[in-house]
């Protein structure tokens, strides 16, 4: 499958009483479409997965799924662990759910570069769904350079990477210079979607386009027409704006700033997360 444009990783809104508010789930879905998203990643980290029973990731998914049918989107679902096998078991599952799965590079175990491509390789080789191999060395403790990333890319269901390496380094430019065809290289760190982009990234993954979704469909666009100087102001404006919803841990602010405008039911995360602040809430709707 191709990977392009701003894909949308979407939050888990709670209701008061500490449930999933899967109504305001479903309408954020919609939202998100309507603004010219490209598709929808559920069970994201941005999603508190690690938080959500199985009962109610089945039924993240569920709504996710039936939202990208009728819209004709793409639906990528976050999968697996840091284990080979039970990851394997986890992509089996979504035989029929999703378009693609998101799979983070091994956590906390850091394997050798090889043991990467060992996993991604015996992945593919039993998952029913495209890959997207979630790169971001500062969750995993594991790097992946862009020699690795080009042969990950050239594994037969592995359709792409979500690169959030937190910033432009010599292996993200270098990898952008020469991916594997058919590979696509999505912007994960927010603030850098307008620089990734303008090297060649394919699109994004990005929590902040809850917000805005428009604008950063708008700048994807423009730098596929080569609208320079309208990509790049545009780019700083976003910029700025995803920098402040990251200013205390993801999706903190973001809820919060949903739950101003009247999205969301309540800001609630679950432990070990906890509200943000008000003083960063009202500075990230000051850069709305």
């Amino acid at each position: 499958m191709t990977l392009s444009g701003i894909h949308v990783p979407l939050i888990t809104p709670f209701a008061e009483d500490g449930e999933i508010a899967f109504e305001s789930l479903e309408d954020l879905a919609h939202a998100v479409l309507d603004d010219g998203a490209s598709g929808l990643v559920a069970l994201g980290t941005t999603a508190e997965v690690a938080t959500l029973a199985e009962e109610e990731r089945r039924a993240v998914i569920e709504i996710c799924g039936r939202v990208c049918r009728e819209r004709g989107a793409t639906l990528t679902v976050g999968a697996g662990s840091a284990d080979t096998r039970s990851t394997a078991e986890a992509l089996r599952a979504l035989k029929g759910e999703a378009d693609a799965a998101l799979v983070t590079v091994p956590a906390f175990v850091r394997p050798s570069e090889a043991g990467v491509l060992a996993h991604f390789t015996a992945l593919s080789e039993q998952t029913p769904v495209p890959l997207v191999v979630y790169n971001i060395p500062y969750r995993t403790g594991q790097s992946v350079g862009a020699a690795t990333l080009r042969r990950l890319g050239e594994l037969p269901m592995v359709a792409g990477v979500k690169h959030a390496v937190g910033g432009v380094d010599l292996d993200t430019v270098a990898l952008l210079a020469d991916p594997p065809a058919d590979f696509a290289v999505l912007a994960g760190d927010d603030p850098f979607l307008s620089a990734l982009l303008a090297l060649g990234a394919a699109g994004g993954i990005l929590a902040s386009a809850h917000l805005r979704t428009g604008e950063f469909a708008e700048l994807f666009q423009a730098w596929r027409a080569g609208e320079v100087e309208h990509a790049r102001a545009l780019g700083h404006r976003l910029s700025l704006m995803s920098a402040a919803m990251f200013a205390e841990p993801n999706p903190t602010v973001l809820k919060g700033v949903l739950h101003a405008q009247g999205r969301i039911p309540t800001a609630a995360v679950r432990l070990p997360l906890v509200p943000a602040s008000q003083a960063s809430i009202e500075a990230a709707l000051r850069t709305l």
